[in-house]
């Protein structure tokens, strides 16, 4: 440039303003090929992945790349993922691999993360390839132009990269033309609509795969002549979620640190220690972002758009839950909306507290999806919630302690919220136990203060409800241990602890174990609550009727009336309570032969139960106590010796019950376990049979062949097989349940003992000798 008219002069309190004139010198326009930016370097041991040959089969000159999920790269391309999954690397290879071979006569390489970025992106490239003066959005609008196809014998093959879009609406109207010559290629974390436009298609970039997260690990750490077993890698792998960004973090802090696979995985586990513990001093691949850091501006830009405030604390509550997945309605919920609520209030200082809803909590969904920071399925049958463990982590760790206990507690009691949800089939109460666990795993002690919360004993008994009996008992232990320690021996939620661990081995059938409790814990409960307490009544109840299944019904009758005289007492004789003993002793007394008095005294349960229960408004509690009541009168009715009446009554039970809950319900299918035993007990053997067999066929697929449920009906179905004639098909069923619970339970399991019995009865019926299988 050559400046002119350069004078000036300075006069007694006034400034002549100099006027200087610039003339641009002579500008002659690039030879191709050309580039204009730097493409970034290519990572160590770069992986091939299914994206890298999509994106090779679009040719150069064919439009706009954008990367999303689709079986053929499109011609308008854009790549589209959570942060760290390697959308730029993916990129960068692209642009690479094609100038290197030729393809391409002009390159441009823009980080594109604004809108002013974008637009001296573009007038760099003018003044570089047009050799048109610097002037912002007049040289960007120049290139633009240029890039629109023209009919020329040899047109230019170009391709432009955006990289790292923040906000689609910084290219509105900024998108180059889509060209027969030419291809756009953008990387963005966003999944709007409005990248869609203009020919443009999504492409989603996912996590590695297990073998090429392995293969990442395995070849990082070669290269330093460090190995490592193949075990160790894949578990590390999972560890981090197969995320690439904190895979090669992690390589470069295991090669650094000189530490083992082993080592560093226990420095992740460890809750105590942040994910910043664990990044490399560092980092490698010239990464500007620790793993912790790598989505913090995302979920600023998440809280910003509308409903403004929203997407930072419902990220939040789903970083406390199993990453794998979780319902929506979880952050839906009464209690959910209370925490969204009271964030927003603290946000935006409105004492009035104006309520969220649940629309509102949706929308946040939506932001933090289309910003990759959550999956979000709202077309699912039952919507979904997904979101990565690191993100969660990272998530997690930003919150001060007073924050973190108010989302676990708040996500606590969500779940809870939606447990009936989750109790009757198998998935549903998986997909519970799951993000309960989770809850429990993150919560460190935030679910113990001020005092336990009910999620935790509610963990156990789902578990239970699951038939995944020794992991309830394990949980049941561990909570006692923490009460004893958290809380000290003497503390009533100590106590209850207890009583819960008690009452299960009860119900699994430990029977010593649970008698040597409770005798144990009646003692403790009446020095600190009292005589008179629920507490103290509850474990005398349990403890009569651990003692009528040990066979002293005489004891547990004498017991159970004496508790039933305490309660009325003290609470009347329709209180719940009241019922629950009343029913308990009408049970014994049955067993003891007097069936009269037993149905009588479940007759009356069932008519307070009724007077005192509005239809419209059953819980679920007051349901299954209604229809214990009805069950445990038919089950009378049929030991004083009218089966034929008790499979009359139990199949008008499961025709009524059918109709509103199914045939498969969970509560249908233990009526028609019921109903095909007394078909058995009344003379129709070959009824029996065949509702067995239909149950079985019907049962949950995947369940395992030792699974209780499963056990059970095989069980049934051979001792009626047996009792029909037919000893050799009962003796196939019950040696092959021998064979695996004695490889699965154990041989003192008490469903391999009664196996065994039953087994080595049909074998004397048969005339055989039982061959027990080797142990």
């Amino acid at each position: 440039m050559v400046a002119t008219a350069a004078d000036h002069s300075v006069a007694a309190g006034r400034i002549d303003h100099v006027h200087q004139h610039y003339h641009a010198a002579p500008r002659t326009p690039v030879t191709w090929p050309h580039q204009v930016g730097v493409i970034p370097a290519r990572a160590a041991w770069f992986q091939d992945r299914a994206e890298t040959s999509r994106l090779a089969r679009v040719p150069v000159g064919a439009g706009t790349a954008v990367v999303e999920s689709a079986d053929h790269a499109p011609a308008s391309s854009v790549l589209t993922g959570m942060g760290g999954v390697g959308k730029t690397q993916l990129a960068a290879h692209y642009a690479r691999t094609a100038w290197q071979a030729g393809a391409l006569d002009v390159l441009v390489w823009i980080t594109a993360s604004s809108r002013s970025a974008v637009v001296t992106g573009y007038a760099q490239a003018a003044v570089e390839i047009l050799g048109a003066d610097p002037g912002g959005p007049e040289a960007a609008r120049a290139f633009l132009a240029w890039l629109e196809p023209k009919s020329q014998p040899s047109p230019c093959r170009w391709l432009v990269v955006l990289d790292d879009i923040a906000d689609p609406v910084d290219l509105s109207g900024w998108w180059p033309p889509v060209s027969p010559h030419g291809h756009t290629l953008a990387t963005t974390r966003c999944r709007h609509a409005a990248l869609i436009g203009g020919g443009r298609r999504l492409i989603e970039i996912g996590l590695f795969t297990e073998a090429q997260a392995l293969a990442y690990l395995t070849s990082a750490l070669a290269a330093r002549g460090r190995f490592e077993p193949e075990d160790q890698l894949t578990a590390l792998a999972d560890d981090l979620g197969e995320l690439p960004l904190a895979l090669s973090q992690a390589a470069a802090y295991l090669i650094d640190a000189g530490v083992s696979c082993q080592a560093y995985r226990g420095l992740l586990a460890d809750r105590a220690r942040s994910l910043a513990d664990a990044a490399p001093d560092v980092l490698p691949d010239d990464q500007t972002h620790a793993v912790a850091a790598a989505w913090s501006l995302s979920l600023d830009r998440a809280d910003t758009l509308r409903p403004a405030g929203l997407a930072r604390p419902v990220l939040q509550l789903a970083s406390a839950m199993d990453p794998s997945g979780f319902p929506e309605q979880v952050l839906t919920s009464h209690h959910a909306l209370t925490y969204l609520t009271a964030c927003r209030a603290s946000s935006e200082g409105d004492q009035a507290e104006r309520s969220v809803s649940g629309d509102e909590a949706r929308a946040a969904l939506r932001v933090l999806h289309r910003l990759s920071l959550i999956e979000h399925s709202p077309d699912e049958p039952h919507p979904r919630v997904r979101v990565h463990q690191l993100i969660q982590r990272a998530t997690r760790e930003s919150l001060s302690p007073t924050d973190r206990a108010d989302v676990t507690r708040s996500a606590a009691d969500s779940l809870l919220a939606t447990v009936g949800e989750y109790w009757e089939g198998r998935v549903e109460r998986g997909d519970f136990l799951a993000n309960a666990q989770a809850v429990i795993q993150n919560a460190q002690s935030d679910l113990w203060e001020p005092e336990p919360h009910p999620l935790l004993p509610r963990f156990g008994a789902v578990l239970a409800a699951d038939c995944q009996f020794d992991a309830a008992l394990d949980h049941f232990r561990q909570l006692v241990e923490g009460a004893n320690h958290r809380l000290g021996t003497d503390s009533r939620h100590t106590l209850a602890m207890r009583h819960n661990l008690a009452f299960w081995q009860y119900r699994v059938g430990d029977l010593a174990s649970a008698s040597s409790a409770l005798e144990d814990l009646l003692g403790d409960a009446q020095r600190v609550v009292g005589p008179t307490d629920h507490l103290t009544l509850a474990t005398r109840r349990v403890l009569a009727n651990v003692r009528g299944e040990a066979g002293e019904v005489s004891t547990a009758i004498r017991e159970l009336a004496e508790v039933l005289r305490d309660v009325v007492k003290d609470r009347g004789a329709t209180d719940p309570f009241a019922l629950d003993v009343r029913h308990n002793l009408s049970y014994w007394q049955g067993l003891d032969g007097d069936f009269a008095l037993a149905a009588d005294g479940i007759k009356e349960v069932l008519s307070i139960r009724n007077q005192e229960i509005d239809p419209e408004r059953m819980t679920e509690a007051e349901f299954d106590a209604i229809l214990n009541g009805l069950t445990s009168l038919i089950e009378q009715r049929g030991r004083a010796g009218d089966a034929a009446g008790a499979v009359d009554q139990y199949v008008e039970l499961v025709e009524g019950l059918s109709q509103y809950l199914g045939v498969n319900h969970g509560t249908v299918r233990s009526l028609r376990t019921s109903l095909a035993w007394w078909k058995g007990c009344s003379g129709d053997i070959s009824g029996a049979i065949t509702d067995y067999t239909a149950l079985l066929d019907e049962e949950e697929p995947g369940l395992d062949p030792h699974h209780p449920k499963i056990r059970a009906l095989l069980h049934n179905l051979a001792y009626w097989k047996g009792k029909s004639g037919d000893v050799a098909g009962g003796i196939a069923i019950l040696s092959n349940l021998l064979e695996e619970g004695l490889k699965e339970l154990g041989p003192n399991h008490l469903d391999v003992r009664l196996t065994r019995l039953l087994l080595t009865r049909f074998h004397w019926a048969a005339g055989t000798i039982l061959k027990l299988p080797p142990r």
